[in-house]
């Protein structure tokens, strides 16, 4: 969906990130539409579109970021993973989720506590969420480095 997209993108700019990966088949497009939702966050960061996430994924493992998967499907709360290095958020659709092969290629799975009864979010809100949780958890550890060379 491509407000969903705008919406990811536009949390993604205020959060610090610096690009989306997008499969060249199925993802969202980029139009005026995605633009004017991400309120201009889509023209400041990087978007790529690759003819297979998981060749995005290796190349990525390669150069240093940990691949955090956001699923419901584990006990693993988002708290519990390390996000103040470099790392990639794997959202996936919401009708299918995350596929099996980028789930496999993720260093950590992990899940956003819920305790209504529908227990999902939207995906710009999930991918918001864990996103947050990498600026705080960067935002303590910058705190604590001050405070030990101080």
């Amino acid at each position: 969906d491509v407000r969903n997209f705008g919406a990811v993108a536009r949390t993604l700019e205020c959060a610090g990130g610096s690009g989306l990966i997008l499969p060249a088949k199925g993802g969202a497009a980029l139009n005026a539409d995605a633009i004017k939702t991400s309120a201009g966050a889509l023209m400041r960061l990087d978007v790529c579109r690759v003819p297979n996430l998981r060749y995005a994924a290796f190349f990525l493992k390669q150069s240093g970021f940990r691949l955090i998967a956001a699923t419901e499907k584990v006990d693993r709360l988002m708290y519990e993973a390390d996000m103040t290095g470099p790392v990639a958020i794997i959202l996936g659709s919401e009708g299918k989720g995350i596929s099996k092969a980028m789930l496999e290629l993720s260093d950590e799975r992990v899940a956003i506590p819920m305790e209504g009864e529908i227990s999902s979010l939207n995906v710009s809100a999930a991918g918001s969420v864990v996103m947050y949780e990498a600026v705080r958890q960067r935002s303590m550890q910058m705190k604590s480095d001050r405070e030990v060379s101080e």
